[in-house]
């Protein structure tokens, strides 16, 4: 015994250790925040290093031969999630290509591991990007010029300025036939047009047309104000108004091709279909649900162009889809729409089980041709319900021993002796007593609420309402109703009289009841008629619980009556 619990200990140790060392595993990734660039455009290059707080920066002098290095900075952060502790480290470095071209950024060394290599292409500077004295110009390019219906087609807007910005706003395309989306956030970056120095302003555009033909993108238009060094002073200079605004786009949009099929058309980058939960060495049993997730993902697509998932009739189980889950997701250039459902697939009988294959087609714009996306069909094997194999496997009466009689005397027909399986012993005798434990602990619970309960039990008992106490009482409840807190003092007043004649105000109420808790609920009851402005501290719901049945009164306590000279204020009820 002291060996099994020496390795089971060993082996929880290892567990921990190897689950401490993936935690702790470092990942480095590279990527660029833009691309293709033009000559003269400076490109943002980040490394990153998940898991390693002290890593040493990379070697960024290989990329001088075909880049301008325009510094590096970075920046660490710690965070804590779960009580896990994860570190991050980013460099990012500025690059200015030398030449037009394609370029190889090769793998980096970092925390002992290599980034992935990335590719940039870098094209030549735009002809006419600048204007006669231009200090702020807008271009617009959309890719490709030429795409189907629904495609999603990529609008970059860049607003160039060489001069101080006060303020600024420039305009999102509005595009009669096609749906926009923006996507990511800006860029800003240093860039070189014609022989002048821009700040620039970068954004991107998901835009899906609606319709075959002709589509226009209008001009996208900036207004704004930039500072006048002849203006005053800093708090005194309003600025010059500025404005620009990019030539119109021309997209010829062409229809669904033959070849498509007449499925729902979806003309994307890229597309998968994804299938968790169920494979043909999944466990099953008769009765028994399990659960299949299926995703469908495509680039250049949101989630609303996407079909719905479904599942076909399934031969010898029960299908029940849940609710879909759907999302819209960007990278800063392409649009990602995401569908996901689950089914809970429940056998209803043993043997082979088929689930059939799903596919979708689709349309791949990268290749201009007719792709599908699919699942094969997969079969489990599913075992017979549990109750199933117990009763097919109980002993026949013609199986059971016969166990002779103690005295050697003959055997009744009906008395027989049975082989019980004892391995199941165990567990319902673990059963048994965790059983009787909460049946002890649910009775000990019960006597204390007992004596609880006779502990706070008032003096007397509540006053059993007389048949004409019912109009005070629906008088009261009444006025609770609708909060009327003098009606409701009013209709508690009248209810208290008719057990006890001679009391005049609530606070002879408050000193004839023998219950503390309406004791406290008339105090409440005086601040909400007579305070000034406070607000009660008990509802009228609570103060109508309170007096549900009746006010307790206590037993009538009689005191001399003091002589006084003056009349009483309260004069004594006619009878």
């Amino acid at each position: 015994m002291n060996g099994r619990i020496f390795a089971f200990a060993a082996l929880c140790a290892f567990a921990a250790l190897w689950i401490c060392a993936v935690a702790q595993a470092t990942s480095v990734r590279a990527w660029l925040d833009r691309d293709p660039v033009r000559l003269g455009e400076t490109v943002t290059l980040n490394v990153q290093v998940d898991g390693e707080a002290q890593a040493a920066q990379p070697d960024f002098g290989m990329l001088s031969g075909d880049f301008d290095l325009t510094g590096t900075q970075s920046s660490s952060s710690v965070s804590f999630v779960n009580g896990k502790a994860t570190s991050s480290t980013l460099w990012a470095v500025g690059l200015t290509p030398k030449q037009v071209g394609t370029f190889a950024i090769p793998a980096l060394s970092v925390a002992g591991q290599q980034t992935q290599p990335l590719t940039l292409r870098v094209l030549p500077a735009a002809a006419d990007a600048t204007k006669p004295g231009g200090d702020v110009f807008v271009e617009a390019t959309a890719e490709p010029p030429s795409p189907y219906v629904q495609q999603q087609v990529l609008l970059t807007v860049k607003l160039y300025f060489a001069v101080n910005l006060i303020d600024g706003n420039l305009d999102d395309p509005q595009i009669k036939g096609a749906v926009v989306r923006k996507l990511g956030q800006d860029s800003h970056y240093r860039a070189q047009a014609g022989n002048r120095g821009y700040n620039v302003v970068e954004r991107h555009y998901a835009l899906t047309p609606e319709g075959n033909g002709a589509l226009t993108v209008p001009p996208i238009v900036f207004r704004g104000h930039a500072a006048d060094p002849n203006g005053g002073g800093f708090f005194f200079n309003q600025g010059r108004a500025i404005g620009a605004q990019s030539p119109p786009i021309s997209l010829s949009v062409r229809s669904r091709p033959a070849g498509s099929g007449t499925g729902t058309w979806l003309p994307a980058r890229s597309m998968s279909l994804t299938a968790t939960g169920i494979d043909a060495t999944t466990p099953a049993q008769a009765g028994e649900p399990l659960t299949l997730n299926l995703r469908l993902e495509a680039q250049g697509l949101g989630f609303e162009q996407l079909p719905r998932l479904e599942l076909p009739r399934i031969d010898g189980a029960d299908v029940y889809p849940d609710k879909a889950v759907t999302q819209d997701k960007d990278d800063g250039q392409w649009l990602y729409g995401v569908r996901e459902r689950k089914f809970a697939i429940v056998p209803n009988r043993a043997g082979p089980l088929t689930l059939p294959s799903i596919s979708v087609q689709w349309w791949d714009t990268a290749h201009d041709r007719a792709q599908i996306a699919s699942l094969p069909a997969i079969t489990i094997n599913v075992q017979p319900a549990a109750a199933t194999a117990a009763s097919g496997a109980a002993p026949t009466a013609r199986d059971i021993p016969v166990a002779p009689r103690s005295d050697g005397g003959p055997v009744p027909p009906t008395a027989t002796s049975m082989r019980v399986d004892t391995s199941q012993l165990p567990v319902w005798r673990t059963v048994a007593f965790v059983a009787l434990a909460l049946w002890a602990l649910t009775l000990i619970g019960w006597i204390r609420w007992l004596v609880a309960q006779r502990r706070h039990k008032p003096a007397s008992a509540p006053v059993q309402p007389q048949p004409d106490a019912a109009p005070a009482r629906r008088a009261f409840a009444e006025a609770c109703a609708r909060e009327d807190w003098p009606m409701v003092a009013r209709a508690l007043l009248a209810w208290a009289r008719q057990q006890r004649a001679e009391l005049r105000n609530l606070g002879e109420l408050r000193k004839a009841v023998c219950d503390s808790a309406q004791a406290r609920a008339i105090v409440e009851l005086e601040r909400a008629c007579y305070g000034k402005g406070d607000a009660p501290r008990i509802s009228a719901a609570d103060l109508a619980r309170q007096f549900a049945h009746g006010p307790v009164l206590g037993p009538v306590r009689k005191v001399a009556a003091a002589h006084s000279a003056l009349p009483p204020l309260y004069p004594a009820p006619l009878r």
